[in-house]
């Protein structure tokens, strides 16, 4: 089945719940307020079966001038305007703030209904129609049906329906395969279950059982159970009118403009570039003036940062950049109202470029530059702007950054790869480089590694997450090359004999450790000094400090000999050198042809050495594996 949101717009009283009553049997007025007084204060919903292929969800916005904000709540996920004119009062002021809103929100399809036809003579209503006309002249509406009802009477009811059948079947659905996104209308206690939340779902898909993450909260719930208009059901899908009950939140913490999103997937914004047009009744937008800003269910107030100039004259479209006051969950392609700050009127409207851009410069050519290309650019050069900006980003990121599907993500990066312009890591895929970043990291590794070579001569290589500290380009210690991209650089350039790397330390390829005379005579004097030890071993610094050495050359050179195996290390204050650990495996493998069992008197008497050599060495070979403790006595392996 095939489900559309039709929304109603037009001024108060022009009948707009009433037509929905008609149409649907539901009266969408919810509150004894707004019976009372007989006009919609808040959203109401309602649905209607058009055969068994078609549901048709209805949003009626208030009329009230008063309650533009609530209109703006639920005029964003509609698929199709039923623009309301009563016949007996033609366009209003509000019929034109909401048209203007739905012509800004980019809503393409709809139809006009002239209500309360049974209530003026026939020229009349000729009268109003033209006007209408004239009104929705140049727009999405230029041309489209236009119907008079009465629904008092019933007039025009069966025709609207067919109408509203044949256009909603041309419409194209909402996305399922995009991640899970539903703002939030309305939330609040239902006995015995909890928090309930509703919402028009869309993009994607949910569950029963699922997880879900709330924004900006940053809090994760689940989902107990979902209602389609009103059913109980076991998944809702994109275009649906839902409402989820949550387990692991309360209705309290959860206020209308938040979202319920895919968890994990998203993080919340608070700034904004974007693409905004004034309307002609506006006044001009000067940098940095506070407006209120409507996306989706969200109201909060911003600071419009113009990028091209000092001011947006009426009817002209410039990119801005929006500082909101409250962050929420936006996505590049939602579509957003903004109203002047005082007095509050609809003074225009755009869409979300970037939802997690840098600041800018203001009259930055580059900036201009890079918004053309995320507002009417290829996906290849979108996606590879998004990539330039931060070098690398995860596919997660970047579904998150674009609101396209990974599936898609991936399939342009692929063919950015093909062309050299992205560097993709991991299999399958989930870490994008921007070619030219990768090729900046590879020559700035080689440069840090030169200069390390040139600082330490002595030092067989560069450990690999030092390496990585030194890899920041610029001064944003955030842009470090994850560990990923670290490895990849690694491996390309070992491919290239460029380095070499042991374990965990690197070093130019063919580069070897270049010690001067000086520094060959007391590596030398070094080792002859422990070899001439033989087991009775002086102390490391005693012998440092017998050399012409500075110390730090010194203490360099002694690690080197430990790093090749000529010193070796029992403990911290005893070394050894390999010659003389050698010579006691020849003693203990003598001993062990006569008897092989030796306690620690015995093992003094066979080296000579005292409890202060003997002790530690005995250890050493247990470690070693030449000797096993058993009891007070080792048993020679």
């Amino acid at each position: 089945m095939r489900h559309v949101i039709v929304g109603t717009a037009g001024h108060i009283d022009h009948g707009k719940s009433a037509l929905v009553l008609a149409l649907t049997g539901t009266d969408p007025d919810r509150w004894q307020e707004e019976k009372r007084r007989g006009i919609t204060i808040d959203l109401g919903f309602a649905h209607l079966d058009l055969g068994r292929d078609l549901r048709i969800g209805f949003i009626d916005v208030p009329g009230h001038e008063r309650f533009v904000k609530n209109m703006l709540a639920g005029v964003g996920g509609i698929d199709l305007l039923m623009l309301i004119v009563a016949a007996d009062e033609s366009i209003k002021p509000q019929t034109r703030e909401h048209f203007d809103i739905c012509k800004l929100l980019g809503i393409q399809r709809g139809l006009v209904v002239i209500t309360k036809s049974d209530l003026v003579e026939r020229e009349v209503f000729d009268l109003v129609r033209l006007e209408v006309q004239e009104f929705v002249k140049s727009s999405f509406l230029e041309g489209a049906p236009m119907l008079a009802v009465s629904a008092r009477t019933g007039e025009g009811l069966e025709e609207l329906k067919s109408e509203l059948r044949r256009l909603s079947l041309d419409t194209s659905p909402k996305s399922a395969d995009l991640p899970f996104r539903l703002p939030i209308d309305r939330s609040f206690v239902m006995k015995g279950f909890g928090a309930v939340v509703t919402g028009t779902l869309i993009a994607g898909t949910v569950e029963k059982e699922a997880e879900v993450e709330i924004f900006p909260l940053g809090k994760r719930a689940r989902v107990r159970g979902i209602e389609v208009y009103n059913a109980p059901a076991d998944r809702a899908t994109a275009g649906q009118r839902t409402a989820l009950n949550l387990a692991g939140v309360e209705a309290r913490q959860i206020t209308r403009g938040m979202a319920l999103a895919a968890p994990g997937m998203f993080q919340p914004s608070a700034t904004l570039d974007c693409s905004v047009n004034l309307l002609p009744s506006a006044r001009p937008l000067k940098n940095h003036a506070p407006v209120h800003f409507h996306c989706g269910t969200a109201e909060t107030l911003a600071r419009a940062v113009l990028l091209g100039g000092k001011e947006l004259k009426p009817s002209d479209t410039g990119f801005v950049q929006l500082r909101l006051s409250e962050s929420g969950l936006f996505v590049p392609g939602d579509r957003f109202i903004i109203r002047q700050f005082s007095p509050v009127t609809t003074i225009g409207g755009g869409v979300v470029l970037d939802s997690a851009p840098p600041k800018h410069r203001p009259g930055d050519p580059a900036t201009i530059d890079s918004l053309r290309v995320l507002e009417n650019g290829t996906p290849e050069s979108r996606l590879e702007l998004l990539v330039q900006r931060t070098g690398e980003a995860t596919l997660a990121t970047l579904a998150a950054r674009t609101g396209w599907k990974p599936t898609n993500v991936l399939e342009v990066a692929r063919s950015l790869a093909n062309q050299k312009r992205l560097v993709l890591l991991g299999q399958p895929p989930h870490l994008l480089i921007h070619a030219a970043h990768f090729a900046q990291l590879a020559k700035l590794l080689l440069e840090q590694l030169e200069a390390f070579h040139t600082a330490n001569p002595l030092v067989a290589g560069f450990p690999k997450e030092e390496l990585r500290s030194k890899l920041a380009i610029g001064r944003d210690t955030h842009s470090l090359p994850s560990p990923t991209l670290l490895n990849a650089l690694l491996h390309s350039l070992t491919l290239l004999g460029e380095i070499e790397v042991q374990g965990e330390m690197v070093r130019l390829g063919g580069r070897t450790i270049q010690l001067s005379a000086e520094e060959t005579a007391a590596r030398n004097q070094i080792a002859a000094a422990f070899e001439k030890a033989g087991l009775t071993v002086p102390s490391a610094p005693e012998v440092l400090a017998n050399l012409r050495l500075d110390r730090a050359r010194a203490e360099k050179l002694f690690k080197m000999l430990v790093k090749e195996g000529v010193l070796h290390k029992v403990t911290e204050d005893l070394i050894f050198h390999r010659s003389a650990l050698g010579k006691l495996r020849e003693i203990l493998a003598h001993r062990k042809a006569q008897n092989n069992r030796l306690g620690v008197v015995d093992f003094k008497a066979l080296t000579g050495l005292s409890r202060k050599y003997a002790i530690p060495l005995l250890e050493y070979l247990d470690r070693e594996r030449v000797t096993r403790r058993d009891g007070d006595e080792r048993i020679i392996l």
